[in-house]
């Protein structure tokens, strides 16, 4: 997938339990895991709001877009090996 989540790095960063994030937020921690794991469909903005007012961040530290290939790999860095970027 696209987009990956980096929940995991905030709460380590904060020395959070995911237990207590999804207490604090209120959701449950079955929940946090599926969005945390990178299997959820999709993220309510409400829920980002209270996942970051609770982690102290903004949505891009918890979400980052990575392209991917023709192939399907991800490309962190957004550009191809191989590709000329000096080209112009």
């Amino acid at each position: 997938m696209p987009i990956t989540v980096d929940i995991d790095v905030m709460l380590a960063r904060r020395k959070m339990s995911v237990g207590e994030l999804a207490d604090r937020v209120g959701i449950t921690p079955a929940n946090l895991a599926v969005l945390k794991n990178g299997r959820a469909k999709a993220v309510r903005f409400t829920t980002l709001a209270a996942l970051c007012e609770v982690l102290e961040c903004q949505p891009g530290d918890l979400l980052r877009w990575e392209a991917v290939d023709a192939m399907g790999v991800a490309d962190a860095g957004g550009v191809r090996e191989g590709a000329d970027v000096a080209d112009g």
